[in-house]
């Protein structure tokens, strides 16, 4: 029944300053892309403007949360000898610390002191609540919206799912009026009584609540934030849905809503507790400010251990860049060019293919190649987007080389398999499920289980015979709206590619354009180990479409229209680096002419000594430090294929740098897999078009994913997603739980980022070295504010790397016009 009241609650008005308070806080949040689609983002990609130490000490009063290490942390990477006196010293100077060298060195031998943070409603109640014996409002408020919100979201069971109309809190609004559980397990007699007096409306709850809980009005922006943090794992969801939005030019209010649902429980409580709540409500609310000024107060000193880490490995980094002796330059073209993702992980086989085959010259380039494609498989329902998550797709890849008819069959069997699953999974045919037919799946399980199989086939494979994988080529046929990609188009994309990647003379007869992508089992976060730029998919489609694309006749010929004539005897070949083995694979091979049959031998011969080198040089990493040759091969392929395995590689942990420079001045510096790789040569980048992109795409999609891996690393509670081993997914693909409960968990696992021993990722921030004129550099600054507040506010490290006087120098934005 819809209260008396809520007709005219439409009708709320909004005071521009909530208005501005609501989008703040909701601006705070970023998205979480869906496990089949997920990528590393930076969990405070809405606070660029403001410097990392002022968000840090902002979380840590509003939740408890911190951007820093314990100092028990920092104490074992001092002892270890990972930072110096000298280190520890330009930290000071740089955060203009009060404090003498022997104090802060005193300090770290010292625990991190405990802070104090603001207080919900929810927590002022359970102050004075026995916690020992009974749930905490907070964890009851968690849990029962998180609940909600997975039934809610969740798209697989619209048919039994709630009633969504209305939207997220209205919604939530008619549950609450049928939900006994307040009542039952927190004795809150009143919830159904007090639900029906709410306010039908989100904009009207809003209002209602803020003015009845009266925070001030300085402060209702970060008590906003409180509650969406309090539950960031839904409200990152919340945040990709309007990411999304705004991709299509359209609007969503999830996040708004969902702050409205967070307010509901705030304001319910309130009016529950009467007036002695209401009165210590108003001295928690006092303390506020005190809160704020111990927090800063504490927290930051603390920043020069975390300053001091990045320092010394910048002094590292800067040593060897500044004294690496650049590859002589071949006085003939290469005999083969290999393109790689700059994905650190590409380093290290990189390093492994040049040690083997001097005659190869590797080049790095964002793993999408530059493709702003979205992919629609053969008999697929919808397509899937093959770029950053920045961006929206302009053009679409499909499949061809099959008959129509192929298309249709795969097409019922995927029907087929969708509800088999569906029904696999379902509320009530699930039990059934497993009494009648559980003892068939006998084999399968042993087989799954001992390694001889694989689980889950791969999603790009299912429905289509070994015949039909041969044969299906992925193709750019069309653009998103459906039209025909015509020639002039496609040459105009394939010239813009080949600038970007420094890739527009001295063409070798072979070139490869080798993408990445993982292959793991019973592993909900498997996407995170594949391409994020190709949004969590593997970098096969984007290699093959462009190789294709760059082959066509038309397309050449729109080339040297371009200036940018291709010889005759160059041949585009697509590859796939496996990078939880190592393994590349070649595609397309009979397309390759038979006058380059020899160099395509040797190469394949190369890659896969390459591979075993690379596979040495990680095996320490992986606990298989014992092992060589054929073993060490057979080890980490049965990782692939092991459903208990919980760390089938170590994806792009310990991150560090994003180094934009020709290979040539690299070529002899192990960076350790540390490292993302661009090539880039600013002597052929007229007007600096190529470094404004490089600084505004990849730079960022590499510091997405340092800070997320940050993130996860500091805070792996609030911003990473704790035990894989526990994980349930939710919604299909939504996220996971850990366990059954709780706030959806995003970020990575700790089996991501931890061994069980130690850390394998030190949170350090983005160090970026250019090898370009420190004038481009600051123009990019001035033009672009999100970037500008990057370097400024301490979210990345710039540098310009002089690769010919072999300098490094740090750059800050320039205040001169």
């Amino acid at each position: 029944m819809v209260p008396a009241n809520a007709s005219s609650t439409r009708a709320a008005v909004w005071p521009s300053d909530l208005t501005q308070d609501v989008a703040t806080a909701c601006g705070r949040i970023a998205p979480t892309w869906p496990l089949d689609r997920f990528i590393a983002v930076n969990p405070f990609w809405g606070s660029l403007h403001e410097p990392v130490p002022a968000v840090s000490q902002r979380l840590t009063s509003l939740v408890g949360s911190r951007l820093l290490m314990p100092r028990a942390y920092y104490r074992a990477q001092w002892q270890a000898g990972a930072f110096s006196r000298a280190h520890l010293a330009t930290a000071l100077a740089e955060i203009r610390s009060p404090l003498s060298l022997a104090q802060v060195l005193a300090r770290l031998e010292q625990d991190t002191p405990s802070l104090p943070r603001h207080l919900r409603v929810m927590d002022v109640i359970d102050a004075r609540r026995d916690l020992v014996h009974g749930m905490s409002f907070r964890d009851f408020v968690t849990v029962s919206t998180s609940q909600f919100c997975a039934a809610f979201f969740d798209d697989s069971q619209r048919p039994v799912g709630p009633d969504r109309t209305g939207g997220l809190y209205a919604t939530w609004r008619r549950h609450a009026l049928q939900d006994r559980s307040p009542g039952l397990l927190m004795g809150l007699g009143a919830f159904r009584a007090l639900a029906e007096a709410l306010p039908s409306d989100a904009q009207a709850l809003i209002l209602t609540a803020l003015a009845e809980l009266d925070v001030p009005l300085e402060r209702r922006a970060d008590y906003l934030t409180a509650l969406l943090l309090d539950l960031n794992g839904w409200a990152a969801w919340c945040a990709y849905l309007r990411w999304q939005a705004q991709l299509a030019g359209t609007t969503d209010d999830h996040l708004t809503e969902l702050v409205a649902l967070r307010l509901a429980w705030e304001l319910v409580l309130l009016r529950n507790g009467g007036k002695p709540l209401a009165a210590e409500w108003r001295v928690a609310v006092s303390g506020w400010p005190a809160i704020d000024a111990a927090v800063a107060a504490a927290e930051t000193d603390e920043w020069v251990y975390q300053r001091a880490l990045e320092l010394a490995y910048q002094e590292r980094l800067k040593a060897e860049l500044e004294t690496a002796r650049p590859a002589s330059e071949p006085a003939d073209l290469p005999a083969v060019q290999a393109a790689f993702c700059i994905d650190v992980r590409s380093e290290v086989l990189r390093r492994a293919l040049e040690a083997e085959a001097p005659r190869v010259q590797t080049l790095g380039f964002a793993g999408f190649f530059g493709l702003p494609v979205e992919y629609e498989p053969l008999g697929a329902a919808r397509a899937r987007p093959q770029l950053p998550g920045l961006l929206a797709p302009r053009l679409r890849v499909t499949d061809t080389g099959l008959p129509a008819a192929a298309a249709d069959t795969r097409r019922a069997q995927l029907g087929f398999k969708g509800a088999w699953k569906r029904w696999k999974g379902g509320a009530a045919s699930s039990f059934s499920f497993v009494e009648t037919l559980g003892a068939v799946y006998a084999a399968k399980l042993l087989g799954d289980g001992l390694g001889w199989s694989r689980p889950v086939p791969a999603p790009d494979t299912v429905g289509l015979t070994l015949e039909d994988r041969a044969l299906c080529k992925p193709r750019l046929t069309h653009t998103v709206a459906g039209a025909p990609v015509t020639p002039e188009e496609k040459a105009e994309l394939a010239a813009g590619v080949l600038r970007a990647m420094s890739l527009t003379k001295g063409h070798a007869r072979l070139i490869a354009l080798v993408g990445h992508g993982s292959k793991t089992v019973n592993n909900p976060h498997a996407a995170g180990l594949d391409c994020g730029a190709c949004c969590g998919q593997t970098g096969e489609v984007n290699a093959r479409a462009l190789a294709a694309l760059l082959n066509e006749p038309e397309v050449r010929q729109g080339l040297a229209a371009r200036g940018l004539p291709l010889p005759a005897t160059t041949h585009f070949v697509a590859g796939l680096h496996n990078t939880t083995t190592d393994e590349i694979t070649l595609f397309e091979l009979e397309a390759c002419p038979p006058s380059h049959a020899e160099e395509l031998r040797t190469l394949r011969a190369e890659l896969g000594r390459a591979a075993v080198r690379a596979r040495a040089e990680r095996a320490g990493s992986l606990g298989l430090d014992e092992l060589s040759g054929h073993d060490l091969d057979q080890a980490v392929a049965a990782r692939t294929r092991d459903w208990a395995e919980v760390r089938p590689e170590w994806g792009l942990s310990n991150n560090a740098a994003f180094i934009v420079a020709p290979r040539a001045h690299l070529r002899h510096v192990n960076l350790a897999g540390r490292a993302f790789l661009h090539d880039y040569r600013w002597q052929g980048d007229e007007g600096f078009a190529i470094l404004e992109l490089i600084m505004t795409a990849p730079m960022v999609v590499t510091h997405w994913i340092n800070f997320q891996y940050y993130a996860s690393t500091v805070d792996n509670q609030r911003f990473g997603s704790g035990n894989k081993v526990l994980h349930n997914v939710v919604g299909g693909h939504i996220g996971v739980f850990e366990g059954n409960a709780g706030d959806l968990r995003i970020g990575l696992p700790m089996q991501s980022l931890h061994d069980g021993t130690r850390w394998v990722h030190t949170p350090v921030r983005l160090s970026v070295y250019i090898d370009a004129p420190e004038p481009a550099l600051q123009a990019v600054l001035r033009k672009h504010a999100h970037i500008r507040n990057m370097v400024a506010n301490g979210w990345i490290y710039l540098f310009q790397f002089d690769s010919a006087e072999r300098q490094v120098k740090r750059v800050m934005p320039s205040t001169d016009p």
